[in-house]
């Protein structure tokens, strides 16, 4: 029943079954896949899809690796009787290149699957410190973010500058604090930022509300900002009557009739209403240096000036500037650069752009309160209630201070008390009257001892002039030896309101100082001499009838009692350096 088989073996090769597996064909359809799937990207997008291969090698591949393992003696017996030896440098070995990854979708799908498994595998434990952990505030793990600021040198008026770095949205009253913190200076909500343009001799007073970034981008690169005080800021809020004569403020509807002086800053507030301010001004002609006179009207709408006459009747009304894209700006370049009629020049610039001198609209007044109540109402036209919000902040502020009598002082000042050192040990004084007499005599008995020493010519740093006679220096009202002019221009600068003032040393008599004060917008000068008795210097204002020890004295009794003066003594002017 069995039949012997007898195998041959012969050069040709034998002819396979159906189930056995051709390696060489294998390779080569091994070898082409290879290369069809390495090729091109596009090639490789076509091939992938779900993890499976559509291409017929792979099939076939697949098809045979099947059949391999199904019958593993006939695989390998064929392997070694037809498979040829590969050589390293053959190019079948050229073509395969093992080093590239084949990205397929199953391994993604793997990927996604084992990040859902993986946070519930580990355990619920709260973090104590998610502010470190979360993107927002962990300053690794956030990304790195642009800031918006912008940097602003401001100048003082003896020539230093400071440099701050500050944000586009922030005021200019945000960056006088800022400057006020940084110059250890007392915050009396008068000091200004100033806008200054030196080559067109032009200068202003920002605004509370104004964004300092936006105005620094309408600069040309020669202008700067100056830190400066400003008394009058606000002051026409305090006393409108001031600001406004009764001849120069009407009814628009009305061509005789004023307003009633009770509900004259009502009606500039009131956006309803249609205040006039009406005058006569210079008006500088354009490309040429003469001026001339004409009858103006400053209302909402804009600035205008009349044709014929004091004619208020629109046919006869020219359009001069709006308010809208203006800003009011003072010439303080004397009246011989312009040939201008008077001192009281100032001019409206567009407040978009650089501009050069042919687009400034230049105008001169007939006296001080003539310019003021011109420049006045145009910032009240144009900002209106945001004006009054800017001035009512800082006096919600103080009445909220009004409860507490005494002055906030500094920590040093808080940290002081009176001791009593006349015994073997020295005791504090809690009694504050005892303190106050204690304070009093001591200062008395300082004062002789310092005066007997200088008497008897003792080597004091102090020496020939008493402490009385340079204590003053130190004081912010006290100048030194500035001209008459210069102290005409610190007035000016900081604001020609009632008792601002300063003090500076004589030029006329070495011994001698000067107070310089301002009353009703008009500059005053008084002379303060020193006078003689028992080897004491004293100084006065009234010819020796009120004689004080120091000019400090002098000061504080001038401020507290009008005396002899216009006013008493209110606003000190003040230069910082930054």
């Amino acid at each position: 029943m069995f039949a012997v088989v007898s195998l041959t073996l012969s050069s040709t090769p034998p002819v396979l079954s159906d189930d056995d597996v051709d390696l060489e064909q294998l390779v080569n359809d091994m070898n082409s896949s290879m290369e069809s799937v390495y090729s091109t990207q596009a090639d490789t997008a076509l091939l992938l899809n779900n993890g499976h291969m559509h291409t017929p090698h792979y099939h076939q591949q697949q098809h045979h690796h099947h059949a391999h393992a199904a019958y593993p003696g006939h695989g390998q017996q064929a392997h070694r009787r037809h498979t040829p030896p590969l050589h390293p440098s053959s190019p079948s070995r050229e073509k395969l290149r093992h080093s590239q990854p084949m990205h397929i979708q199953a391994v993604r799908c793997l990927q996604e699957e084992q990040q859902q498994l993986r946070p519930a595998s580990l355990p619920a434990i709260p973090n104590p410190f998610p502010e470190l952990c979360s993107p927002a505030g962990s300053p690794v793990l956030s990304p790195i973010q642009t800031t918006d600021n912008h940097i602003v040198k401001v100048w003082s008026e003896d020539g230093a500058g400071k440099v701050v770095e500050i944000p586009a949205d922030m005021t200019a009253r945000d960056v006088c604090q800022l400057l006020v913190y940084k110059s250890h200076c007392v915050d009396d909500n008068a000091w200004t930022l100033v806008e200054h343009h030196p080559i067109l001799g032009l200068e202003r007073y920002l605004e509370d509300h104004e964004l300092v970034v936006q105005v620094q981008a309408s600069m040309s690169s020669d202008s700067k900002f100056l830190f400066r005080k400003n008394y009058a800021k606000y002051e026409f809020f305090r006393n409108p009557l001031n600001f406004f004569p009764e001849q120069m403020v009407a009814w628009c509807q009305e061509s005789d009739g004023s307003i009633p002086q009770s509900q004259l800053l009502q009606n500039f507030l009131n956006s309803s209403s249609c205040p006039e301010i009406q005058g006569y001004l210079y008006m500088k002609e354009p490309g040429r240096k003469s001026w001339k006179k004409l009858y103006m009207f400053l209302r909402r709408s804009g600035l205008y000036y009349s044709t014929k006459g004091t004619s208020k009747e629109p046919r006869h009304l020219q359009l001069l500037s709006d308010l809208e894209d203006s800003n009011i700006f003072t010439i303080i370049t004397g009246r011989k650069l312009h040939n201008a009629p008077t001192d009281y020049q100032f001019c409206i610039k567009p407040s978009k752009g650089r501009c050069d001198c042919k687009e400034l609209k230049m105008l001169c007044a007939e006296d001080e309160q003539s310019r003021t109540c011109w420049m006045t109402a145009f910032r009240l036209l144009k900002y209106g209630i945001v004006l009054y919000q800017s001035y009512s902040i800082p006096q919600q502020r103080k009445s909220k201070l009004l409860p507490f009598s005494a002055p906030v002082r500094s920590v040093s000042e808080n940290s002081l008390v009176a001791m009593d050192f006349s015994g073997r040990t020295g005791r504090v004084i809690d009694n504050p009257v005892e303190a106050q007499s204690a304070a009093l005599e001591e200062g008395q008995t300082w004062r002789k001892r310092s005066q007997r020493m200088n008497v008897l010519g003792s080597p004091s740093p102090l020496h020939p002039s008493s402490l009385s006679t340079v204590i003053h220096r130190t004081q912010v009202w006290f100048h030194g030896r500035i001209m008459r002019d210069e102290a005409h221009k610190m007035i000016i600068q900081q604001g020609q309101v009632d008792g601002l003032f300063l003090l500076r040393d004589s030029q006329s008599n070495p011994k001698a100082f000067v107070l310089t004060l301002c009353h009703h917008q008009k500059i005053k000068h008084f002379q303060i001499l020193p006078y003689e008795e028992d080897g004491q210097v004293f100084f006065s204002l009234d010819d020796g009838t009120t004689k004080f020890t120091d000019l400090i004295h002098l000061v504080e009794f001038y401020q507290l009692n009008r005396g002899v003066l216009p006013c008493k003594l209110k606003h000190p002017c003040t230069n910082v350096a930054l």
